[in-house]
């Protein structure tokens, strides 16, 4: 079977950065060689973001969009387009233009060996605080999960499709998709790539989300490590 790409992009009032992405996306679109497409999620914004891509999806049929009815976190949304992606890669950037489109062919061809391939942030482009709590959440992860994932909350992935439906997901489920790719059994490459400051808006996390939050999710995961099952079929009847 050929391999074919969704790419998600959650939206939750980036109405600015809409337009510029588009840019970005077509540039990408132009040059990857398996069919691609694009998959907004409507993540209950309050500004115009939902009409300039309801404009764009009527344009140009690579893009689609699902809206949901109300506010519902990056996890949800990713999930909602998890399960409506019918590729057989599934990709995922955020909204923001800190990461670039550019750079899934960077990822793309590990995907013949791997179960994800997934970016991690070279010099990156955030303030202070923002460093300080990914730093410290990503050392607490890394010393509680036992895992070598430089960059867990990097925006830039593609996974396989028959991996990212087993899943499970509970909110801030997405700070740990490689950990649970790894879960479930599945293999990790981890690619250097670009970070950009934001190019408009408001980040959508505090010191308090983007710290308290992701150290309880940690050990909500631990436990979930120490409690997976695994079996192997040893023999089996022949009428089964």
């Amino acid at each position: 079977m050929s391999e074919t790409l969704t790419i998600l992009i959650p939206v939750f009032n980036e109405e600015k950065c809409i337009q510029p992405l588009v840019v970005e996306l077509n540039k990408f679109l132009d040059k990857v060689s398996i069919p691609t497409g694009v998959l907004f999620i409507n993540d209950g914004s309050k500004d115009r973001g939902l009409e300039l891509i309801d404009q764009v999806c009527q344009n140009d049929e690579r893009y689609s969009y699902i809206s949901l009815e109300r506010n519902s976190g990056l996890s949800t949304a990713l999930k909602a387009g998890i399960d409506h992606s019918k590729t057989t890669l599934i990709g995922y950037m955020d909204a923001d233009l800190q990461t670039s489109p550019s750079d899934f062919l960077k990822l793309l061809p590990y995907m013949k060996e791997y179960d994800l391939a997934t970016g991690y942030r070279l010099k990156r482009k955030d303030t202070v605080v923002k460093k300080l709590s990914s730093f410290m959440a990503n050392s607490f992860r890394q010393w509680l999960l036992e895992d070598d994932i430089i960059d867990t909350g990097c925006p830039l992935k593609v996974i396989r499709a028959e991996v990212a439906k087993q899943m499970p997901f509970f909110k801030g489920m997405h700070r740990f998709i490689p950990d649970t790719v790894i879960l479930l059994g599945g293999k990790v490459k981890q690619v250097p790539i670009q970070h950009f400051p934001r190019y408009a808006g408001k980040a959508k996390y505090t010191l308090i989300n983007r710290s308290i939050g992701p150290l309880v999710d940690a050990i909500v995961f631990r436990w979930m490590q120490r409690n997976a099952i695994h079996y192997h079929i040893q023999k089996y009847s022949a009428n089964l």
